[in-house]
């Protein structure tokens, strides 16, 4: 075990350690534990949004999935830069304007209904659980990796961490300890991406050269196909990742952390800036670690590629860059995890104990404790699914999570805002239309059944034929919604216009 990670690692721990101590002694009420009291900065935020965003899937898993795919492996990084033009255009502003602590919030601003709130939370925790079974998976491995214990052991090590920073600093400290790794992260991906361009004198006209023989795909790498050769399946995941960012609970919670629209906005132009120049970098370490670390040992390190971008830190930059980028890495999981427990917390504790259970009548005291023991459950439930999970890839695994975004979310909160005619109904069948459908195809899906055994987690023929089946659920979503307004009497237009005021201009009677 070299003693330069194990220094690099303790620092960082120690470095999120501080701000959860701090964090914790200004986390005083609800409103500061849930969304930091509404206090931070158009900046801060989109740092912390940014910090949110660029997850294991985005170091770990794309990195691994360029060098493995090639060219189907950039798709991530392109849908995941493109989604943020939803968020900014139809999402950012109205959401902020209606809500206060949770999606949920958000809904009843237009449907005061104890179902529309419950169904809204069940998603909610639905798509954390899958977004936080691939930060563990990441987490594990990398672990794993360094300092050579089992996979299981280094699980229950980030589990614990995450549950710590949820548990005693709230949105205060997870939102600095983004900001942290935010800023160490992209420095990472800079000094990584400049190493690689060195070593063909800045050219990348040669990189692309040199890239077409160093993999068994020859110059077919470059092209889309290797992975996703149906192009059915390619438009499925893009339909994911475009749309699932502005349905994923833990970004849409940032937007309560800023005192109003226009600062949600300038958060979303901060994130978009900052998201944008990494996602072009991965590409930079996809190719390098194709071409220095070669597909055979990524695959060896990992089934799912996801030690790619580690594996070339060392190769390019010795012990002293891989120690510097495992640690970066093990501080954006740790990062990311703590967001996507406290959006799960606040789900459960705050929508269905505090509104639905309580009635609105809980007390801070009361809240806090609920969001404290949520927190708990979270982690340990997500921690039992990731042991299962070990072989597959965080991106992929994070794709699944958009796609229920997407077709669960994202249809009721367009049409909450934009369509004047819906309703309870509509926004209850939305929901379970999205939510449900997308879970019953991926349980058929190749994700799940494959006759390579090996290639998925059981053994058989998948009977739906894609691996991301967003291109039915989100219209399943869109039309559960639909058909539930219409075939519902129930109307209050008065209702939507003060609605449809406050959601474009922040201003309530």
């Amino acid at each position: 075990m070299d003693p330069i990670v194990v220094i690099l690692f303790l620092a960082i721990v120690a470095l999120t350690l501080v701000i959860t101590y701090y964090a914790a002694k200004r986390t005083k009420s609800t409103g500061d534990f849930y969304t930091a009291g509404g206090g931070l900065t158009g900046w801060q935020n989109g740092l912390a949004i940014a910090g949110d965003y660029l997850s294991a899937a985005s170091f770990l898993g794309i990195a691994g999935a360029i060098a493995l795919q090639g060219f189907d492996g950039f798709f991530y990084s392109i849908g995941f830069l493109i989604a943020y033009l939803v968020v900014l255009l139809l999402v950012a502003e109205p959401l902020r304007n209606l809500g206060k602590y949770t999606l949920a919030d958000m809904i009843n601003s237009r449907f005061d209904a104890k179902k529309v709130r419950g169904v809204a939370a069940l998603s909610t925790i639905t798509i954390v659980l899958f977004y936080m079974i691939a930060q563990l998976v990441g987490a594990g491995a990398l672990i794993q990796l360094l300092f050579d214990i089992p996979y299981w052991v280094a699980v229950l090590i980030v589990g614990v961490m995450m549950t710590i920073y949820v548990l005693f600093g709230g949105m205060i400290a997870t939102s600095w300890v983004q900001i942290t790794k935010a800023v160490l992260l992209m420095a990472g991906m800079v000094i990584i991406s400049f190493i690689v361009l060195m070593k063909f004198n800045f050219n990348i006209s040669a990189m692309f050269t040199e890239v077409k023989t160093a993999t068994s795909h020859g110059a077919d790498y470059l092209n889309p196909g290797i992975k996703y050769k149906d192009p059915l399946g390619t438009i499925s995941l893009m339909l994911a990742l475009v749309l699932g960012t502005a349905g994923l609970p833990h970004i849409l919670m940032r937007f309560f952390t800023v005192k109003d629209a226009k600062t949600a906005r300038s958060s979303v132009i901060t994130a978009t800036w900052t998201i944008g120049i990494f996602y072009i970098l991965t590409l930079f370490l996809g190719f390098g670690a194709a071409i220095y670390v070669g597909q055979s040992e990524i695959l060896a390190a990992n089934p799912g590629g996801n030690m790619a971008a580690p594996l070339l830190a060392e190769a390019i930059g010795g012990n002293i860059l891989f120690a510097f980028i495992s640690a970066v890495a093990f501080a954006t999981i740790l990062a990311v995890v703590a967001g996507l427990v406290l959006s799960g917390a606040s789900a459960f504790a705050h929508d269905v104990y505090g509104e639905i259970i309580k009635k609105g009548k809980a007390t801070e005291k009361q809240q806090m404790l609920a969001a404290r023991y949520a927190a708990l459950g979270v982690s340990v439930f997500s921690i039992i699914l990731s042991l299962g999970a070990q072989y597959l890839n965080v991106a992929f695994l994070v794709s699944l999570a958009f796609c229920i975004a997407a077709s669960a979310n994202l249809p009721v909160i367009l049409y909450t805002v934009y369509w004047k005619r819906f309703n309870t109904s509509g926004a209850v069948w939305a929901v379970i239309s999205g939510l449900g459908s997308a879970l019953i195809l991926v349980s058929m899906s190749p994700s799940v059944f494959s006759p390579v055994e090996g290639a998925a987690l059981f053994v058989g023929n998948p009977i739906f034929p894609l691996d991301n089946p967003a291109l039915v659920s989100v219209p399943l979503g869109f039309l559960g919604g639909y058909l539930g307004t219409i075939f519902s009497k129930e109307h209050d237009f008065e209702r939507y216009a003060k609605v449809k005021v406050r959601a474009n201009t922040g201003y309530n009677e």
